[in-house]
């Protein structure tokens, strides 16, 4: 009787195993699949540890790309984050180090000399991928076709290349969300917001590439501000991610005499979970490649059309207009201080 016992007991603890690891496939499945793409970065580390801490996404992989910071100073901190954030499993790509054209342009008076404030973190143990971003990117689309939402949040440059290395694949990307752009003046020109002047014929490339895009851009960022108000209780905390987020924090208040840190790169993630935290408008964005002025900007149609000219003798003639179909959802609102909370509530519960 004590063996059959056993045995029924043995069997109900197999079966409830075999209902949580059920349990939990459901769950995973549920969860919206998302490759982030960053050059961090203070903002983007303050991205990624949001997407690390939403169970809405599953985070498949991290690719790196030069942009705030040198390639290989992101790929450490990027790999610094995972570590902190015990997330070993998920692969680290190193990207482009320079764009598409021209030179390199770092942030590094922004995120300080090693990206993260010079907050220093203990090396990472962590081996990144070994392919490239470009590879991660088309096995990561190709593993969750139809699914899998882009999370670019520095200059286009890997993903353009992966695009243009396998353009058949952009009708399986379900969505771009993308942290550039602005439509009311720039951050780093007059004309132009900083990861797109980095890399503006990548952009270019990206906008026009079919895929359903959303840019969160300047004109929502930089409304939306972490400050030392919104963290009353972190700076005695021993919790290492919050003391990150403290110690960021304060660099910029600082060290740079800011009121806090705009969550250009974190309100990009919080769009892919929740669209409602902006209003947007559809509309067609082109880049500006040549100007001397205006290389990086992004330029709306707002009237939804371009005029079409012919040349003859030496003189234009208007001809007619070419009707242009909007290419994404710009943010034109948002809604600061609800994201701002839902930041603070996500990452440092």
């Amino acid at each position: 009787m004590a063996v059959l016992m056993m045995l029924a007991a043995g069997v109900a603890q197999a079966q409830q195993a075999e209902r949580a690891e059920q349990a939990q496939q459901a769950e995973r499945t549920q969860r919206r699949p998302v490759l982030l793409d960053v050059d961090p970065g203070i903002d983007d580390a303050l991205a990624i540890l949001l997407a690390l801490s939403s169970p809405e996404l599953s985070v498949e992989g991290i690719t790196v790309v030069a942009g705030n910071v040198e390639v290989d100073v992101g790929l450490r901190n990027a790999r610094q984050i995972l570590e902190l954030a015990g997330r070993p499993e998920i692969p680290v790509a190193r990207g482009a180090e320079a764009p598409l054209v021209g030179r390199l342009v770092t942030s590094k008076h922004v995120h300080g000399e090693n990206g993260l404030g010079n907050v220093e973190l203990p090396a990472p143990s962590i081996q990144p991928y070994p392919g490239t971003a470009t590879d991660l990117i088309i096995s990561k689309i190709q593993e969750h076709s139809g699914e899998i939402v882009l999370i670019p949040v520095g200059p286009l440059t890997n993903i353009a290349l992966a695009l243009k290395l396998r353009p058949d694949l952009a009708p399986h990307v379900k969505e771009i969300v993308l942290m550039g752009g602005s439509l009311s003046g720039g951050n780093i020109t007059p004309a132009a917001e900083f990861n797109i002047y980095n890399d503006p014929e990548a952009a270019e490339m990206v906008f026009h590439s079919g895929v359903p895009i959303v840019m969160v851009g300047l004109d929502v960022t930089e409304k939306t501000v972490l400050g030392a108000d919104d963290l009353p209780s972190v700076e005695k905390t021993v919790n290492p991610i919050s003391r990150l987020v403290w110690d960021l924090t304060k660099f910029h208040l600082n060290e740079r005499g800011a009121d806090g840190i705009m969550m250009h790169d974190p309100l990009a993630v919080g769009v892919a979970i929740d669209p409602s935290f902006v209003k947007t408008q559809p509309l067609h964005i082109g880049v500006e490649t040549q100007g001397e002025k205006t290389r990086g900007e992004t330029v709306a149609a707002r009237k939804g059309y371009s005029m079409e000219f012919k040349e003859s003798h030496g003189t234009r003639t208007v001809i007619g207009r070419e009707e242009l179909t909007p290419n994404a959802k710009v943010c034109i609102e948002v809604d600061a201080e609800r994201f701002v909370k839902f930041f603070v509530e996500r990452v440092l519960r």
